[in-house]
């Protein structure tokens, strides 16, 4: 895509086969939007083995990248284990840290703390136009019991961090869509289809949140337009929430840990705390990680255990069967990495520590894993094994993993894998 060079918003909000819009400015009614019509898809590899239709949960089946970071024009195909491929600097991290910014959007966080740093989410060749203005523009699609639901993001980065469009649609028809009308004012004008009296209703958006979660509080429901807005909506917010980023830290798991809340944190650091809970409560899932340990790490493994210690700690170790019992300092970092990624698998939004949906039952929800280098200091029996377990455990319908990898050659491994190459 070329890069205009009059205004970094133009640059940023417009699609390839789209003019640029002024989205930084006061626009009168009909003024064009800060969306496209559309973007090309990314070249997708996917093998899917023959297996009866799982229930129309909500979930995200595609993350649109217009101008963001590295990225122009970019769409990805979500399915329910999904590996973006390809060598370092082809933007593979950006696409995840989207996902993660779109989660926590959907889940009403402010943009500030979504973005602490949102300049570098700015293409690097969008220059800002007189005003200074530079931004970027994401967006996602959610399947559900409402059919295929979009939503896209215009944000401005520069001279101030502020969403300056946003726009919700399902089958073709416009639910929700906003726009920056007085840069004097910290709102956005929102339009909503209502399909009653009016065939939509207006009012003004904060806009440093997302507009999308806030409907159920500004929309009465009193009308099928209405109605239809609220349930899409609610498809959106709940495919984007419970997602858990993980990224295993070995150092930080090596050491004993003191007990605490027994949900596991993004970097793995609190495991021991984890499975001293988890031990005691599902005896099942455990049997299917002491397995899943011994397939992947050196040795006889007989459990997988928590031990206290003198001082209030835990440490976790290894039963070796035979009287040993390895601590898990002891390991090495891929073991560690692996070990770490199967608890991950084997356990559910009750022992992750994110953020879920809790005004929607839990048979209603998808919990989506996001795992930069998920095949990082792992050897090939070691990834093998990691990615036969998370095939099983997202064909089930209740998880999905979106995993990055360096090499994609190693997949044919498990049925049931999306693959995005990032080569070009």
């Amino acid at each position: 895509m070329t890069v205009p060079s009059a205004s970094a918003l133009s640059s940023a909000f417009s699609s390839p086969s789209s003019s640029p819009p002024s989205s930084g400015s006061p626009s009168p009614a009909g003024s064009p939007s800060p969306f496209g019509s559309g973007v090309p898809a990314l070249t997708e590899t996917s093998r899917r083995a023959s297996r009866p239709a799982l229930p129309a949960l909500p979930r995200l089946t595609e993350l649109r990248l217009s101008a963001f970071a590295a990225h122009r024009g970019a769409a990805f195909p979500l399915g329910p284990l999904t590996l973006l491929a390809g060598p370092s600097g082809r933007g593979k991290t950006s696409a995840l840290r989207a996902y993660e910014a779109l989660a926590r959007l959907g889940g009403g966080a402010a943009l500030g703390e979504v973005f602490p740093d949102p300049v570098a989410c700015v293409p690097e060749r969008a220059r800002p136009d007189a005003q200074r203005r530079r931004g970027f523009r994401i967006g996602c699609t959610a399947d559900g019991p409402e059919g295929s639901v979009r939503l896209d993001v215009a944000v401005q980065a520069e001279p101030e961090l502020r969403i300056v469009g946003e726009r919700l649609t399902a089958g073709g028809l416009v639910l929700l869509e906003t726009a920056l009308r007085d840069p004097g004012r910290r709102t956005v004008q929102a339009a909503w289809h209502t399909a009653g009296a009016s065939p939509v209703t207006r009012a003004p958006l904060p806009d440093d949140r997302l507009g999308t979660p806030l409907l159920p509080l500004r929309v009465a429901g009193k009308t099928e337009g209405q109605r239809r807005v609220l349930a899409a909506a609610e498809q959106m917010v709940v495919a984007l929430r419970s997602v858990f980023v993980c990224d295993p830290r070995p150092a930080r798991m090596r050491a004993p840990v003191p007990t605490g809340s027994g949900r596991l944190l993004g970097g793995c650091d609190n495991l021991a705390d984890v499975l001293w809970r988890t031990r005691a409560e599902c005896g099942r899932r455990h049997a299917q990680l002491v397995a899943a340990v011994r397939a992947g790490c050196a040795g006889p493994v007989a459990d997988l255990c928590a031990e206290p210690l003198g001082d209030g700690t835990v440490r976790a170790v290894l039963d070796r069967g035979d009287g040993v019992r390895t601590p898990l300092g002891r390991l090495g970092e891929g073991e560690l990495r692996y070990l770490a990624l199967s608890l991950v698998l084997l356990t559910g939004p009750g022992v992750l520590d994110l953020d879920v949906a809790g005004e929607v039952p839990a048979a209603l929800q998808t919990l989506t894993v996001l795992a930069d280098g998920l095949d990082r200091g792992l050897d090939p029996g070691q990834r093998g094994e990691l990615l036969r377990l998370a095939a099983r455990m997202c064909e089930r319908g209740h998880i999905r993993l979106v995993g990055t990898v360096s090499d994609a050659s190693w997949t044919a491994v498990a049925d049931g894998i999306t693959v995005v190459h990032l080569d070009a």
